[in-house]
């Protein structure tokens, strides 16, 4: 039996559905590099918008973007795979009733 608590913030809500703590970021500023007009966000700044669990990021265009998706497959050059991140924060705002033409 788990008797854990759900959980509640974004980073945590990530960690548990990825592995991977979004603090863990080396903020090397590679992403930011690769920003299209279409993003409204770079993928470093998701990062930043999970750890202070500023829901804006389930609904931001760059979250929801393939093309952004894609990129953050061959993106980061540490150890996380922020395409999987980006899936777990799709699976998080669909559960929250929130979609990509939110916002």
């Amino acid at each position: 039996m788990n008797d854990q608590p759900p959980p509640t913030t974004l980073r945590s809500i990530v960690q548990a559905a990825t592995g991977y703590d979004v603090r863990r970021c080396g903020r090397c500023s590679y992403c930011v590099h690769f920003v299209t007009p279409e993003d409204d966000v770079s993928l470093e700044m998701m990062l930043q918008l999970v750890m202070q669990n500023d829901e804006e990021v389930l609904t931001s265009r760059t979250l929801w973007s393939d093309d952004a998706l894609k990129r953050a497959r061959q993106m980061c050059v540490s150890t996380m795979d922020v395409a999987a991140i980006m899936l777990a924060l799709r699976e998080e705002a669909r559960r929250r009733g929130l979609s990509k033409d939110a916002g």
